[in-house]
């Protein structure tokens, strides 16, 4: 009896064994590159990495933070199978770079609404944007808004302007200092980095580039083609993971949050809630991704951004619209309905 009673439960356990090892082996594993830190914008990729919803849907996703190259080169490199980057520099890397075994594709648009703006003190005088005309501005040279200001200045009548280059830490210090009249820069980013040297908000003009003519797409996830041609069901699952846990980062950023503090310990809780619930804000939860639909685009103004890219960044021509955007791995319209309602 005791002898059946042991094989049963020796047998029971490989049972076991083995249905785990087969989990594990069908476990796809997948390496993520964020655009920068591990601030509020992240708690998007990092929540569901904590909670286990990459896992639940049986991929091993490692989120990392920025580190000396972008999303872009590391995707394109090989390293990397996806990554959050800015569309219009994915454009751009295309056009420069046709000969490129790997360029990666926009596969899910996450910023409607480029966050994009130009910031400056109100003591400067600054109220509008052609009062930016003559001024000293300031950005790191492959800032966004830095890159599109061609488009802004088009836009708002805004004469020529004097460029200071910096490294990121800096924008906001010289700034306050005087030594910059404004400068571009991520809502997000600049605006609470501008009130973290104590600076009021209401001290503060905020000339956003969505709310002044310029109508560019912000940051969207990027895909390796590899990884598209290979593994499609594990983007998909990834995409429709990622949709879950952005649905909840949107209705309890507090929650995400956490998230990104069991991430890395050094995450300022309460200021990182600020800016993501000021990202959701300015970029996400947007008019027009409201129109589109979450994560999706309209291939008529893509094909316009593409034009406007390469007038402001000085490519030879436009990239065509395919070569950047696949959208055939969206989740469904339900599990895309991640915007609270109105």
């Amino acid at each position: 009896m005791r002898k059946r009673q042991f094989l049963q439960t020796a047998a029971a356990a490989l049972l076991a064994c083995s249905a785990l090892s087969s989990a594990q082996a069908q476990t796809t594993p997948l390496k993520f590159q964020l655009d920068w830190r591990f601030e509020g914008p992240a708690a998007f990729f990092v929540h569901p990495e904590q909670k286990g919803y990459f896992k639940e849907v049986g991929l091993d996703v490692n989120v990392e933070a920025a580190s000396g190259a972008g999303a872009i080169q590391r995707v394109a490199s090989g390293t990397h199978d996806l990554g959050f980057a800015d569309l219009a520099a994915l454009m751009e890397f295309h056009a420069n770079n046709p000969e490129a075994p790997i360029k990666p594709v926009a596969v899910m648009v996450i910023y409607n609404t480029t966050p994009a703006s130009v910031m400056a003190l109100k003591k400067s005088g600054i109220t509008k944007a052609a009062d930016l005309t003559g001024k000293k501005m300031g950005a790191p040279i492959f800032d966004a808004g830095r890159r599109t200001f061609p488009l802004f200045a088009q836009a708002n009548g805004v004469g020529p302007v004097q460029w200071t280059t910096m490294d990121p830490p800096l924008r906001e210090t010289m700034l306050a200092r005087g030594e910059l009249d404004a400068v571009t820069g991520y809502t997000f980013t600049s605006l609470l980095n501008l009130e973290a040297r104590g600076i009021p908000r209401e001290d503060i003009v905020v000339l956003p580039y969505a709310t002044h003519g310029v109508q560019l797409y912000g940051n969207v996830i990027i895909a390796s083609p590899k990884l598209i041609a290979q593994k499609p069901e594990a983007l998909r699952a990834f995409l429709k993971a990622f949709a879950k846990g952005t649905k909840e980062a949107i209705a309890q950023p507090e929650v995400a949050i956490a998230s990104l503090k069991a991430k890395d310990g050094l995450v300022k809780t309460d200021l990182e809630i600020k800016r993501l619930k000021l990202t959701i804000e300015t970029a996400v939860d947007s008019e027009g991704a409201r129109k589109e639909g979450f994560g999706r685009l309209k291939p008529e103004r893509l094909k316009l951004m593409a034009e406007q890219v390469a007038t402001a960044y000085e490519t030879k021509n436009p990239i065509p619209v395919d070569a950047v955007w696949n959208g055939s791995f969206l989740p469904s319209a339900a599990e895309l309905d991640v915007l609270p309602k109105r």
